[in-house]
């Protein structure tokens, strides 16, 4: 039927339809109308991604796409990346990719993958009209991979670096870049801890004219942020270096005056070393125009933080540590009417900053927040019921207290009505990670009210399989589930084995699997893919499972720790 409504409108007129569908999704919806519209998806779609780097064969998708350009992979588990010890070799590596015949690529991302030196020469070698390489949380490479990049893409766009691994062999990276450079619109280094040339640095910025995005590495100071700002007064997005300097010297006036002519800044971050508050005034003429601010790094004290966030506005994007504390969250509350992503990262072990009343302070003031991560010392049922009032258009909610399993700090009960009332009120809530004491009276709630959800996470909660069991045939759009410490088990794992083919995967950590349903369920469902690690010997009980839909079978590249059934 779909083909005899659609096959009537000309290919062209279909092949610009599809140019205005920049969603993956909408994409691949549009390419199952019928078989005219996939064959045009097929050669009309540049940019592809893939969730999990293990779903499918490089080859496997060329053969889908063969006029890819843009390609961005996701690997290793977020829930195994910081349980792996550094250099475990997981997996995850990029190098199959990009060494693959037919590929023509311009722009690569990468999140949790391993990346060589050696890859990266080969991206710089392979592909004439490289363009972008953006790495999220990626290791495995050096400098020297750097300057192989800097080198040979001759007609690179954007390099930006986030909270990756980089092994600092040498200094002089930026050197490599030839001075017939000028295209770069984006540079970001900040994970970086090694030294630069400033020199190097300072001339890259002068002859690039359209560099919008600049974000500097800790070793970066005053006076030679302020020679950049002079050649740069277009940037967007800047990421400040060391901020240390004295109020009443010659850097920080010219700094202050640089940064008065920088009317374009709208994200500022960085800020990585201590910040005087007299030197912090130099920044307050660009606050007025912030639309993202991340400190999320910087010891900047609440003081000096709430003395800047006073400033700001028009801010849209909040990301801090939690010395802010609840009054600086109060003062963002009153401020920042127009939030709608806040981060509160921990400083310290104890979460000793903030509790469930910034919370509601925050809620209260800025009632169109869409996302947030929140890590406090202690949360109550109140706080979150108040939350889900408060804030109804919340796409993700991130919970982490200081203590798994903490209860309700008021009356000591578990917080299961507080993170039903989140599910119940936020109908496009699509992430959700619980914390504190819950039974599964919440996973009740979660898979009646979570219609929209597709990410979930959930540590040291529930009581029995039930709850899992509520989760898995409630949440019809589930996508990835995270579960660690948790009672689930074999009859939670085996009941709907047919729901994981709709998701992207489930991990297991220090659950009550057995080896036996592992074996049990990778011989049912022949097209997941289900990998453990550590089974226990004596009580046949897996300490780690990775379970994943695949179009390819097992992957070719696990190491010895890791089993696939």
């Amino acid at each position: 039927m779909a083909e005899g409504k659609y096959c009537y409108l000309p290919e062209e007129v279909v092949e610009h339809m599809f140019h205005y569908l920049t969603c993956h999704r909408d994409r691949n919806a549009a390419s199952l109308v019928c078989k005219s519209w996939y064959h045009i998806d097929r050669f009309s779609r540049y940019r592809v991604f893939v969730g999990n780097c293990y779903a499918a064969t490089p080859e496997r998708v060329l053969v889908r796409f063969p006029r890819l350009k843009s390609l961005t992979l996701k690997g290793i588990p977020s829930s195994y990346w910081n349980l792996l010890p550094p250099q475990s070799q997981w997996g995850a590596f990029i190098h199959p990719w990009i060494n693959t015949g037919g590929l023509h690529l311009e722009e690569l991302r990468l999140k949790r993958m391993v990346v060589s030196d050696d890859s990266l020469q080969l991206i710089s070698q392979s592909f004439p009209n490289f363009k972008s390489l953006v790495l999220v949380t990626c290791q495995g490479f050096s400098t020297d991979g750097l300057a192989s990049i800097a080198s040979n893409c001759r007609f690179l766009r954007e390099l930006d670096l986030q909270e990756c691994q980089v092994d600092d062999r040498r200094g002089q990276w930026l050197s490599c870049f030839p001075d017939s450079c000028t295209t770069l619109v984006s540079l970001s280094f900040a994970c970086l801890k090694g030294q630069v040339n400033f020199g190097d640095l300072v001339r890259l910025v002068a002859r690039c004219p359209n560099l919008t995005k600049l974000r500097l590495n800790c070793v970066v100071p005053l006076n030679v942020l302020h020679t950049i700002l002079l050649q740069a007064p277009q940037l967007v997005d800047l990421g400040v270096g060391s901020y240390a300097a004295n109020p009443v010297s010659d850097t920080y006036n010219k700094l202050k005056n640089a940064l008065q002519k920088c009317t374009s800044i709208r994200s500022l971050s960085g800020f990585f070393s201590m910040v005087d508050l007299c030197c912090l005034r130099a920044v307050y003429p660009v606050c007025q125009s912030l639309t993202s601010l991340n400190l999320s790094c910087s010891p900047i004290s609440s003081t000096k933080l709430c003395e800047l966030i006073i400033h700001c506005r028009k801010l849209e994007c909040l990301w801090v540590r939690d010395t802010i504390g609840d009054k600086g969250l109060g003062i963002v509350a009153s401020a920042c009417k127009e939030l709608q992503e806040l981060r509160v990262f921990r400083h310290t072990t104890q979460f000793s900053g903030v509790t469930e009343e910034g919370l509601v302070a925050v809620s209260a003031g800025c009632p169109n927040l869409k996302s947030l991560l929140y890590m406090c010392r202690q949360m109550t049922n109140a706080a979150l019921i108040t939350v889900a009032k408060n804030c109804p258009n919340l796409v993700c909610f991130i919970l982490n207290t200081a203590k798994p399993k903490l209860p309700d700090a008021m009356t000591e009960q578990p917080l299961d009505e507080g993170f039903g009332a989140i599910v119940q009120s936020c109908k496009g809530l699509k992430r959700l990670r619980l914390s504190g004491l819950l039974t599964d009276q919440v996973f009740l709630y979660v898979g009646m009210y979570g219609e929209q959800l597709k990410t979930l996470t959930i540590p040291f909660a529930g009581e029995s399989d039930d709850g899992m069991l509520y989760v898995l045939n409630g949440c019809k759009k589930l996508k990835k589930l995270d579960v660690t410490n948790s009672p689930f088990g074999n009859v939670a794992l085996l009941a709907d084995m047919r729901k994981y083919e709709t998701m992207r995967s489930l991990c297991m950590l220090s659950c009550q699997v057995t080896l036996g349903a592992c074996k049990a369920l990778a011989q049912k469902m022949p097209r997941l893919n289900v990998e453990i690690i550590s089974p226990d010997v004596n009580n046949d009980r897996i300490e780690k499972m990775y379970l994943y839909r695949s179009l390819v079978g097992p992957r070719r590249d696990a190491p010895n720790f890791v089993q696939t059934l």
